[in-house]
């Protein structure tokens, strides 16, 4: 959808992020690039058009074979796995990394050093790891909402007409938000439930925890293009391996 920036982002501001990648982050040279949490490969496509090699990996089965068509239908290169990046292999040798758009949140800590540690090993010497995680203050502001409610004649909770019952909490001592999902099927069938825990981290825990993890030179950037809009509950961390 172009009338909002959920779950995949506006093409206007894809196309800004990705000329700032290709120009200020690559210097405009051609590089093989490990897009994690691809989605249906928007990231990639783009970056695959001014000469990049990309390979995107999500555990989505429906974005996966979105993204295989469209690379084919527009002879991109461009390679997508459909895994679960906490346990496939990642390719050997690439210039840049990237986990975008608050996903690096949704990992629990032990995770997020598995795939870190993962995504050094992949990145030849010197390379970079480009992050947009959210900010602390978002992910307790996420936890510390009040419990709401909506329906729906059907949506990602269920085909079918059904009643969402939300409540959220946080854990301030292991930073934690967690929103629970209560799907009220409206034929009366039953309740399912789900839920979501996102991890916050202060900005010296981001720097701690990627020097921990090989990547010593970080900067921090208030957005992943100065001329694109700025999402104040995330933020842009560039990370860099030593080098040789």
């Amino acid at each position: 959808s172009q009338a909002h920036d959920l779950a995949s982002r506006r093409t206007a501001t894809i196309d800004r992020h990705v000329a700032w990648i290709h120009h200020t982050i690559l210097d405009g040279q051609p590089s093989r690039i490990l897009d994690l949490g691809c989605g249906p490969g928007l990231y990639s496509h783009r970056l695959a058009r001014p000469g990049h090699t990309c390979t995107g990996i999500d555990y989505s089965p429906a974005a996966i074979p979105y993204a295989k068509q469209q690379a084919v239908d527009h002879e991109l290169a461009c390679t997508f796995v459909l895994d679960d990046i906490r346990h496939a292999p990642f390719d050997t040798g690439c210039d840049l990394a990237l986990l975008l758009y608050g996903e690096f949140n949704v990992f629990r800590p032990d995770h997020i050093g598995l795939i870190l540690r993962k995504v050094h090993a992949a990145l030849r010497r010197g390379g970079q790891l480009l992050l947009e995680p959210h900010t602390r203050a978002a992910v307790e502001q996420l936890g510390r909402q009040t419990a709401s409610w909506f329906s729906s004649p059907g949506g990602l909770f269920s085909p079918a007409p059904h009643l969402v019952l939300m409540d959220h909490a946080w854990n301030g001592q292991q930073q934690t938000a967690t929103t629970r999902y209560y799907v009220v099927d409206a034929a009366g069938t039953g309740v399912t439930r789900f839920a979501q825990t996102m991890q916050g981290y202060s900005e010296d825990e981001y720097r701690s925890l990627l020097a921990d993890h090989g990547f010593p030179a970080i900067r921090f950037y208030p957005g992943l293009a100065p001329d694109a809009p700025v999402d104040p509950a995330l933020c842009t961390i560039l990370a860099t391996q030593a080098p040789a």
